[in-house]
């Protein structure tokens, strides 16, 4: 089959990339020619592990094609993917801009016969509809479509896995032909197929990063409760997680969520909740309760890191992406930079980034041992492996004082009494010299 994905980001890239190695012919359009030239030479432009390899094994076998132009790829294409990114807007409704500018060159770029267009950008409810009406307004006479809403659910650091074997391919739409192309294109992929209507498609994408942010939240006002009464949070939560109703997956206290999906869902499920009435308090409290837990860490490091150089570790919102957007660490430096201290950082992926938000007004350290030097203490945003397994003796010898503040619980209390340190994690109490 022939497909065009339009957008190279993680959505888009990855999905390309797969249907690519499934045999495939597969267009990937984007609007910027250096970052095309980039892809066409095995550069997949984001870090994400294994797709640098499977992009260059399909760019070579020749089932991969990058343009900027729709009518190299449209024309011939069975199934048009919309993969573009749909931004949160200052009073939090997702932008739809890029999404309906897409649909409306799609449509002008439309053959004779029917192809199928389905959105896998995250969008509002009742958006597919609005984009079918944009495609009909455009098209050439003689061409048809069919509209259908196919959310993906791949986590960033896990994309590929999880697009290979996801837990479940939703398809929303209306017709058999679209269900059926959509169906033939899966097939070679794990996952429970869950055939809906297209209103039920944009809310399951909504509902499921919504509950999953919930968790975390929830996990963050328990370790607030914690630190009040002398609990371990840690405790709790094993203790609450075996339950298999609830697991303990997400389930985590820390420096609160962040990253491309979750702070944006939740706010744009939010923003329509509160347009068709529906009281939304709940999620509103998610998104408090997840800027409580950055506030919570800052005060933790202005409270205890009284001298003011300090180390960071981790800088990415999760591990295993150099993803940034609304990551606490964006936060994090900027609060400490307001308040005078110098800040010092290293991440294995995303120093580029944070670079290109924060200029010279930071230090950079390529190496997380030489980011110690001179620092009075060490703070840990994100959970790289490389720092749960890191040398903390030597982490010790190398702080002028042996304070480390932990965002995300990776070290174990006792033993950082062992070690010397003083140890300030979340919903545990803190280890004192």
């Amino acid at each position: 089959m022939t497909i065009t994905v339009v957008g190279h980001g993680y959505v888009g890239l990855v999905t390309a990339c797969v249907f690519a190695d499934f045999g495939n012919k597969v267009w990937v359009i984007g609007h910027t020619p250096e970052k095309i030239e980039k892809l066409k030479n095995g550069d997949p432009l984001i870090y994400e592990p294994g797709l640098q390899e499977l992009l260059q094994k399909n760019n070579k076998a020749g089932r991969l094609l990058f343009t900027t132009e729709y009518k190299d790829a449209v024309p011939e294409s069975e199934i048009v993917f919309i993969t573009v990114g749909t931004p949160p807007k200052e009073n939090g409704e997702a932008d739809l801009s890029t999404v309906f500018s897409v649909a409306e060159t799609i449509a002008k770029n439309l053959k004779t016969g029917i192809t199928v267009i389905s959105c896998k950008s995250t969008v509002p409810v009742g958006t597919n509809r609005k984009v079918a009406e944009a495609v009909a307004k455009h098209k050439p006479k003689g061409a048809e479509f069919e509209i259908a809403s196919c959310p993906e659910f791949l986590r960033e650091g896990t994309a590929l896995l999880d697009t290979f074997h996801p837990d479940r391919i939703i398809i929303g739409t209306d017709t058999q032909r679209a269900q059926n192309a959509l169906l033939e294109i899966h097939k070679p992929i794990d996952g429970v197929r869950v055939l809906v209507g297209i209103e039920s498609a944009e809310i399951i994408k909504y509902a499921s990063n919504s509950i999953l942010a919930t968790k975390i939240s929830f996990a963050n006002l328990i370790s607030f409760l914690c630190e009040k009464t002398g609990a371990d949070v840690e405790e709790v939560l094993e203790g609450v997680g075996l339950d298999d109703r609830i697991g303990r997956k997400f389930l985590y206290a820390g420096v609160g969520y962040g990253g491309s999906c979750f702070p944006k869902d939740v706010r744009a499920l939010t923003s329509t909740g509160k347009k068709i009435g529906i009281d939304i308090s709940l999620l509103e409290d998610v998104e408090s309760i997840n800027q409580k837990a950055r506030e919570n860490l800052l005060n933790k490091i202005t409270t205890h890191a009284t001298e003011k150089t300090i180390t960071i570790w981790g800088l990415a919102f999760k591990p295993d992406t150099d993803d940034i957007r609304f990551a606490p660490s964006v936060y994090i430096i900027n609060e400490l930079l307001n308040a005078g201290y110098i800040v010092r950082v290293h991440d294995r992926e995303a120093m580029e980034n944070i670079k290109m938000k924060f200029g010279d007004k930071i230090s950079y350290f390529e190496d997380q041992y030489e980011a110690l030097e001179g620092s009075n203490s060490l703070v840990i945003l994100t959970e790289w492996n490389e720092f749960k397994q890191a040398d903390l003796n030597k982490v010790r010898s190398l702080l002028k004082q042996p304070l480390v503040i932990d965002g995300r619980n990776i070290y174990e209390p006792d033993e950082m009494r062992k070690k010397g340190f003083k140890y300030v994690s979340t919903g545990r109490n803190s280890v004192n010299l």
